[in-house]
């Protein structure tokens, strides 16, 4: 049997066995958190530790955490709240932001502006500033690292912008969190997104970190759950499940360290195998553990399949489109032409990643490239020269 190779821990990092455990010690308790009886305190107090951990991971307080089912509903929510509650009546969003941003973003109903990128996909500022400068309050949305590069984002600056034009900023935090130190104060952000999956915790639970004193808005209503933040019973084992997770995320450092090496590692290898590759976002800041990279010519869904019989998990950048591979709208803001963006692969390392996955993904990658270009060749060297009529004198 081939030993597969997981390298795509931005879509989904497996679950920290310490987290399982959890999930496991909360499914053996019977009580509603609600209830006031011994058993519903129990369940209730696992959710009032997740809180704390969670709002540790970001340097929020454990009131600011609002506990959803995963990223998509608390940017939804977000959004929902800002317009409802807060006065907003406009939005800017940066052109690398989630489909979830963007999605909820037209939802809303309200005009959108696309924040511009420039060609390392770093947000504009200048471009940031000139639209706040335009009437009605806003709402930006910056994420703090992009899902598909690992770009990091100036949200500091933005918030600063933001704030100074009586402006909102809202933050997506999801792919940073566990990677990068984050501080809800030194971010600035009033809003932040979270989700357990990408930290090691189960599917099926995130939060949203609402700034506090800023006035809210349910989006599901029908109980007082989430102090009338979240209508419905909390998922007691996803949250517990969630709040290990980020208590251990915080310890992760070393680990970041390697996982770096191993991406530089990485990087190196396929340069040699393939000069003219093209990493992206290579000359700025990026989270450590992802690399988004390409050469021309190639087509990015018949190298998932390949690799993927080859024992290789890869993507060629969000997961969050139903299985297909579609083209990137963070390269497209990023100015790539699209026979290189179309052949676009992501490398996103993670816990239990090793030197042999790298060696085994450089030799596949290495293999498929080497067949395309023989291919390439073949097909130039076979063309029939194209039929000239005769031109009368």
């Amino acid at each position: 049997m081939t030993t597969r190779a997981y390298l795509d821990h931005n879509a989904t990092a497996p679950v920290r066995p310490e987290a399982a455990a959890a999930v496991v010690r909360a499914l053996s308790l019977v009580g509603n958190p609600s209830s006031v009886h011994g058993e519903g305190r129990r369940a209730h107090a696992l959710i009032e530790e997740a809180r704390a951990d969670v709002a540790h991971l970001v340097g929020a307080k454990p009131a600011e955490v609002i506990f959803t089912s995963g990223g998509t509903e608390a940017a939804n929510l977000a959004i929902h709240s800002a317009v409802a509650a807060l006065g907003v009546e406009r939005l800017i969003i940066s052109a690398i932001e989630h489909d979830c941003i963007r999605a909820s973003a037209v939802a809303s109903g309200l005009p959108v502006d696309v924040l511009p990128v420039d060609n390392n996909g770093i947000a504009d500022l200048a471009a940031l500033e000139a639209l706040l400068a335009k009437p009605r309050k806003a709402l930006v949305a910056l994420m703090l690292a992009n899902n598909e590069t690992g770009i990091i984002q100036p949200v500091g600056g933005a918030s600063a912008l933001a704030h100074g034009a009586g402006a909102l900023l809202l933050s997506d935090t999801i792919q940073a969190a566990g990677r990068i130190s984050i501080d809800l104060k030194v971010l600035g952000a009033d809003m932040v997104l979270l989700s357990a999956h990408k930290i090691g915790g189960p599917q099926g639970a995130g939060a949203l970190v609402l700034r506090e004193g800023l006035a809210f808005e349910p989006l599901i209503r029908g109980g007082g759950q989430e102090k009338r933040r979240r209508a419905g019973t909390e998922n007691v084992a996803g949250i517990a499940g969630f709040g290990v997770a980020a208590r251990l995320a915080l310890s992760d450092d070393a680990h970041m360290l390697e996982l770096a090496r191993l991406r530089d590692r990485l990087e190196t290898a396929l340069r040699a195998a393939a000069p003219e590759l093209v990493v992206f976002g290579a000359d700025v800041a990026r989270l450590s553990n992802t690399s988004l990279f390409a050469a021309s010519g190639l087509v990015s869904e018949t190298l998932i399949v390949a690799l993927d019989l080859d024992g290789l998990a890869v993507s060629a950048g969000s997961a969050c489109s139903s299985g297909k591979v579609t083209r990137s709208h963070v390269l497209a803001a990023m100015g790539v032409a699209d026979d290189l963006a179309g052949g676009a692969i992501r490398v996103s390392l993670g816990s239990g990643n090793t030197d042999a996955d790298i060696d085994k993904f450089v030799a596949g990658w290495s293999r498929y490239v080497a067949r395309a270009r023989e291919k390439t060749q073949h097909m130039k060297a076979n063309a029939t020269p194209p039929a000239f009529a005769e031109v009368e004198h």
